[in-house]
């Protein structure tokens, strides 16, 4: 790419487990980019219910969504380039959050079983099976985003992601 680089906020979606904080971290390290998770944007409150195995619903997502909309519109503002690690399940979640030309759109596709195999494997993470069998059940998959198999190694993921948006 040659010529000044343009403003991205690339947000990386898909059910938990998935790989959106190691990719998205990788991505943005790779990138010299800086590195936002959306579970940092979450309520100690919805925390503790997730820690729980208790889904959220619409009304505990609100304000989660509000204020990571916030920070996308603050970092385009800054003109700041920005991974962000976000499930983003549903459309209506996705057109909660900014909407713009500086935003592309990665989901990180796998199996419920592949994921699933994931989770059971890592430590002292909130989300429970119960979490990832409700989010698979509200999973709409978006129609207009980079789609990438979480079947490789982070390394291969994060150079397809590059290599599909341009980066």
């Amino acid at each position: 790419m040659d010529g000044p680089q343009s403003l991205m906020i690339v947000l990386v979606m898909g059910p938990t487990g998935s790989g959106k904080t190691t990719i998205g971290s990788l991505l943005a390290q790779g990138l010299g980019w800086a590195f936002a998770d959306g579970d940092s944007f979450h309520s100690v409150t919805n925390i503790q219910k997730m820690s729980q195995g208790i889904p959220l619903n619409d009304a505990d997502r609100a304000p989660w969504l509000k204020a990571i909309h916030d920070a996308m519109v603050s970092w385009v503002a800054e003109g700041k380039n920005v991974v962000l690690a976000c499930s983003a399940l549903k459309r209506q979640y996705r057109d909660e959050l900014y909407h713009g030309p500086e935003v592309r759109l990665v989901y990180l596709k796998g199996s419920y079983e592949l994921i699933l195999h994931r989770l059971e494997a890592r430590h002292g993470h909130f989300a429970r099976e119960s979490i990832l069998a409700s989010q698979f059940a509200i999973l709409e998959e978006p129609e207009d985003a980079v789609v990438v198999d979480v079947n490789g190694s982070p390394q291969e993921i994060v150079a397809e992601i590059r290599k599909r948006i341009g980066q």
